[in-house]
C-alpha cells in the first residue's frame, strides 16, 4: 500500500476525529476531555501513551524496529473563549468555546499521521512522539511539558508542527527559514489617582487623564526609540476608567502586547515600558502598578530542516505551492521547543475569498486540506528516520 492509499482509506476517520473534537472546544487547562479523547485514540493504536502532563499534555510514542533518531510531532489541545457562530452540523457543544485556531485539525493531522504510519508500519529507525501540549492561546502550555521531560527519553533531534493558515491559498504550504512568528509578551497597568466631582478637577487627579497620557507615550515607543529596519509593535488592547459622566475617574487599567523579532528588543520591553509608566505617572501626581508578563521568544526555523520541509511539502502539493511567506506578528509557544530543538513550524493554507480569519467566530476551513497535512508529516517521518537520514 502507498502513502496516497493509506491516508485515503483513514480518510473518513481523520476528518470525523476533527468533527469530533471541534464538538468539545475547551480553553486553556481545561483541556479534560480533549486529552481524553486523544490518549484513548493513541491507546487504541496500541502507541504507548503518557498522559497528565503539565496538567493535562499527551505524548504518544510509537518506536519503529532499529534504533535511531526521535521526530517530535506536536500540536495543540486548547480552544478559543469565543462563542462559535459557524453554523456547523458539528458546532461546539460547549457554551462560550470554540476551536477558532484550527486545533482541532491539527490534532486530526497528528492523529491521522500516527494511524497511517501504524498501518504502513514502514521500515524505519528510531521513533515519532506525537504531543498534544495544553494552552498554547495562553499561559502557554509549551514551557511546563518540556520542563516535566517531554524532549527527553527519547531525546528529541527534531521537532515539527503544522498551523492552518488562512493567509495563504488552500492546497499552499508556507515555509520559511529563520524568524516567522514574533516574540510576545503582555502586560497589565493600574493607575491611582484622585477622584472626584467633575466640576472640580483642581482637587483631583485624573486617571483617565494619566492613561491617555501613557498610551500617546507608549505608542511614540517604536515611531521615536526602534530602529525602523527591526519591525516591533504595543498595541493597547484594554483601556478602562470611570463610573459616570460627572465624576472624575480615581483608577484606570490599561492592558497590552508587545511584539518583535529582535530579541534583543524583546528583552528591553520592561525597563521600557516602566520608564514611561513611571515618568507620566510622577509628572502628573499619579502612582501606578505595572504588571509585565513575558509571554513567547521569537520562532526561529532551522535553516536546514526548513529546507527538508519545502522537499516534504513540495512531494504533496507540488514544488509550485511551496511559498516563502511573510514573517508575522503573531506569536506561538512552539517557539521554546526551537530554543532546545532543530525544527520547523509550517503554514498549512486554507484560505479561500470567504475564509474567515484565524479567532474569528465564523472560523472554518475545508476539511480535506487535513489530509495534506498527515501526508506532509509522513513525508516527514520516512524521511528524517529512514536507514539513510544523516
Amino acid at each position: 500500500m502507498n502513502l496516497k492509499k493509506a491516508i485515503q482509506r483513514r480518510e473518513r476517520e481523520i476528518i470525523q476525529i476533527r468533527r469530533e473534537l471541534h464538538r468539545i472546544p475547551e480553553p486553556a487547562y481545561t483541556e479534560d476531555k480533549t486529552s481524553r479523547f486523544v490518549a484513548e485514540r493513541l491507546q487504541r493504536l496500541g502507541i504507548d501513551c503518557r498522559t497528565g502532563i503539565a496538567r493535562y499534555g499527551v505524548v504518544g510514542i510509537h518506536r519503529f524496529a532499529h534504533p535511531g533518531k526521535t521526530v517530535m510531532l506536536r500540536c495543540e489541545l486548547d480552544a478559543l473563549p469565543v462563542v462559535e457562530q459557524t453554523g456547523l452540523p458539528f458546532a461546539s457543544t460547549h457554551p462560550h468555546a470554540m476551536h477558532a485556531c484550527g486545533h482541532d485539525g491539527h490534532m486530526a493531522m497528528v492523529l491521522g499521521a500516527a494511524m497511517v504510519l501504524q498501518d504502513l508500519d514502514p521500515p524505519l529507525c528510531g521513533a515519532v512522539k506525537y504531543l498534544f501540549q495544553p494552552a498554547e492561546e495562553g499561559p502557554g502550555g509549551a514551557a511546563p511539558m518540556i520542563a516535566e521531560g517531554v524532549l527527553k527519553d527519547p531525546h528529541v533531534d527534531t521537532v515539527l508542527g503544522l498551523h492552518l493558515w488562512p493567509g495563504l491559498p488552500e492546497g499552499s504550504v508556507g515555509i520559511r527559514p529563520g524568524p516567522v512568528m514574533a516574540a510576545m509578551d503582555r502586560f497589565d497597568l493600574q493607575i491611582k489617582g484622585k477622584g472626584g466631582h467633575g466640576a472640580m478637577p483642581h482637587l483631583c487627579v485624573d486617571a483617565l487623564e494619566v492613561g491617555t497620557q501613557v498610551i500617546n507615550a507608549l505608542q511614540r515607543i517604536v515611531s521615536r526609540q526602534m530602529n525602523p529596519l527591526k519591525p516591533s509593535v504595543v498595541t493597547i488592547g484594554q483601556f478602562q476608567a470611570g463610573t459616570a459622566f460627572n465624576i472624575i475617574a480615581g483608577e484606570a487599567h490599561l492592558s497590552g502586547t508587545t511584539r518583535t523579532f529582535d530579541t534583543e528588543v524583546w528583552h528591553s520591553w520592561p525597563e521600557r515600558i516602566e520608564r514611561i509608566a513611571r515618568g507620566v505617572c510622577t509628572s502628573m501626581g499619579a502612582q501606578y502598578q505595572l504588571d509585565y508578563q513575558p509571554g513567547y521568544p521569537v520562532t526561529i526555523n532551522d535553516a536546514t530542516i526548513a529546507q527538508r520541509a519545502r522537499y516534504w511539502a513540495g512531494s504533496t502539493v507540488g514544488e509550485e505551492s511551496v511559498v516563502t511567506p511573510e514573517p508575522t506578528m503573531g506569536g506561538e509557544d512552539f517557539a521554546f521547543y526551537l530554543e532546545r530543538v532543530p525544527g520547523c513550524f509550517l503554514f498549512l493554507g486554507c484560505g479561500r475569498p470567504d475564509a474567515s480569519p484565524l479567532h474569528s467566530p465564523t472560523f472554518d476551513f475545508s476539511e480535506e486540506i487535513l489530509l495534506t497535512g498527515v501526508e506532509i508529516y509522513c513525508h516527514a517521518i520516512m524521511d528524517l528516520l529512514s536507514s539513510k537520514a544523516d
